[in-house]
């Protein structure tokens, strides 16, 4: 039987702008329902990859092939808009179509764009992707291509898109940093490191493990050479320089063996931790603040004292109030009614959505050192401007380059780099996470962790959040607001077993959420329950249930284990792999579903 021919096929493509290459010789297919991840570093050419497989970009040489007929959608990383269009009509997609028009205003509405005849030139630039992503989801194309899809989406958004994208037989290739999203959605990730391109046939806890490997051996291939390479240049600076042919051909395997011997694995920097960050017991005291814009109610008597060492995250949908809550806290914006008291020792750093506004013709190492040349990181420690910018993994190149030459991604990771080498005690971060890419979130995560001073995280990157905070505060929206003594999963777990399992609200006077010592006084949620009632005992049914789910979810995750490594082999059809690709994500939610129900009658046989 003749091999099915897959969605894409890109043979030998090469890309470079100038001296700077950015690809050479990449290999891969994406075949018909496959999901597929796209990982690389800030600045290496996923965008431009995209942009190139759309059509939308020139490549130096090589083949893309698409099957023929193929409808293909793409949403581009920062899309342009008529400001003039109404949201609708930016939808262009419907084409009139009452149909079209209908699932363009479910999609919109899910999205959370409600005023469909708002001009386009009103929204702000994350409502625009927003209607750039339902345009994409209107076209029901057969192949989608979408770079960062995630971005601007609150978390009840990205979990959405995650279910509509995990569900059927869509074929996907997308840039994500969301590394949950890429766990729960992707078969396949690819990853481009080094001008070249990697494949790995699983989800992203399958490419960590695997990546890890490839290092592994790599740098076990460098070591030997490294051992051969020192006899042999011996050799070499003993022959003489008229050789014989078998001469020659062990002075080409020379060369080739210097190439490997010199090459370089770009070693993880090590944890940097400050011990010199000092600051007092009292931080800041929220004493029953209220603020409203119109009839958009954001905060009412809110009470909070803030603790010292803690690390706080902020979550909630678009608009209920989690960034005007920081601006408060900064004193960029005054409350309505009640005050925020700010203890005299905390030295905020600040990093905001709106990013910093650079020289474009500075150098990124003098945008740094204008703030300080070396941070001070305590007994008798300090890092220079240019070890700080190496840590959050700016080459040296890359530190004397023009600020103009820096991809989105780069910038956003410079400002961040100036906001820290303030050297402040508590740090505000709203949406730091947006555009930097994987390996620098692992850094900025393990940087936080070690942090001796204290943070508040507006994030909708739950991976993130769950690495870096200790517990949330939850905008729930119209002035309410909640504690939960945990993380992002910990709290939809419990949110998905209980309609609202957080008794302890911050909007009224009579549930305060400090003591006067200045201690967080949270409420110990986990393990009771949330009602504070005796809780009812599994019926003879339901026990006959639970323990057909026990076998139903072991036999499931078995069969999930089967596929992954059927698909990781190398060694199936293109049909078996367009088989297993449709199977993985109805087992996923079957396997969702009955782990779900699991958790819920295990709470009841405790």
């Amino acid at each position: 039987m003749a091999k099915e021919v897959p969605y894409l096929d890109v043979q030998n493509l090469t890309k470079s702008f100038g001296a700077l290459l950015l690809f050479e010789d990449i290999c891969f297919s994406i075949a018909e329902g496959q999901k597929v991840g796209l990982i690389a570093k800030n600045g290496t050419g996923k965008s431009t990859l995209l942009s190139i497989l759309c059509g939308k970009e020139g490549y130096d040489s090589g083949s893309i092939i698409y099957r023929r007929d193929l409808k293909v959608g793409f949403l581009e990383q920062t899309p342009v808009f008529n400001p003039e269009d109404s949201v609708l009509d930016a939808c262009f997609n419907h084409q009139g179509n009452e149909e079209k028009v209908l699932k363009a205003k479910q999609i919109l509405t899910q999205l959370k764009i409600r005023d469909l005849q708002q001009p386009m030139g009103q929204l702000s630039g994350g409502q625009q992707k927003r209607v750039a992503l339902a345009n994409v989801l209107i076209l029901e194309p057969d192949f989608l291509i979408l770079d960062e899809p995630t971005n601007h989406l609150d978390l009840e958004m990205i979990e959405w898109l995650e279910g509509y994208l995990g569900r059927g037989n869509r074929t996907l290739l997308m840039v994500t940093h969301d590394r949950y999203f890429l766990d729960r959605v992707c078969s396949v990730i690819l990853e481009l490191d080094d001008h070249t391109i990697y494949t790995y046939r699983g989800n992203y806890s399958y490419y960590l493990e695997k990546r890890q490997e490839r290092i592994d051996n790599r740098r076990a291939e460098i070591a030997r050479a490294n051992n051969l390479y020192r006899t042999e240049l011996e050799w070499m600076h003993r022959m003489p320089q008229a050789r014989g042919h078998k001469a020659r051909a062990r002075e080409d395997a020379f060369y080739e063996l210097e190439r490997v011997a010199k090459a370089r694995i770009e070693e993880r920097a090590i944890r940097l931790k400050a011990n010199n960050v000092y600051i007092g017991s009292k931080i800041f005291e929220c004493q029953y603040v209220s603020k409203r814009f119109g009839d958009v109610c954001i905060m009412k008597d809110f009470y909070y004292n803030f603790s010292r060492f803690e690390k706080m995250g902020i979550v909630g949908s678009n608009g209920t109030g989690k960034s005007t809550f920081l601006k408060m806290l900064l004193g960029e914006l005054q409350p309505d009614e009640g005050r925020i008291v700010i203890g005299e020792t905390v030295r905020f750093g600040y990093f905001s959505q709106e990013g910093l506004q650079f020289n474009e013709k500075q150098k990124v190492i003098d945008v740094v050192r204008d703030i300080a040349d070396y941070i001070d990181l305590g007994q008798g420690r300090h890092y220079s401007a240019s070890q700080f910018l190496q840590y959050f993994l700016f080459t040296n190149e890359q530190q004397y380059n023009y600020v103009y030459k820096l991809s989105g991604g780069e910038r956003r990771k410079l400002y961040l780099c100036t906001v820290l080498m303030r050297n402040p005690n508590f740090l505000v971060l709203d949406e730091p996470t947006n555009d930097l890419d994987i390996v620098t979130l692992q850094i900025l995560e393990e940087y936080l962790q070690d942090f001796p001073g204290c943070v508040i995280v507006v994030s909708h990157d739950r991976y993130f959040t769950d690495k870096v905070v200790d517990h949330l505060l939850v905008f729930k929206g119209n002035g309410v607001i909640r504690d939960f003594p945990g993380n992002y999963t910990q709290y939809r777990s419990l949110t998905s077993l209980t309609p609202d399992p957080i008794p302890k609200e911050r909007g009224a006077r009579s549930s305060s959420a400090g003591t006067s010592d200045g201690k967080s006084s949270h409420s110990p949620l986990l393990g009771r329950d949330a009602g504070g009632e005796t809780k009812r005992k599994l019926s003879y049914k339901e026990k006959r249930e639970f323990e057909q789910l026990e076998k139903d979810v072991a036999a499931l995750e078995a069969e999930k284990k089967q596929i992954e490594d059927a698909l990781s082999s190398g060694s199936i059809s293109v049909d078996e792999i367009t088989a297993m690709s449709k199977r993985l994500p109805l087992l996923n939610d079957e396997l969702d579903e009955k782990s779900m129900r699991w958790l819920e009658l295990s709470e009841l046989a405790q």
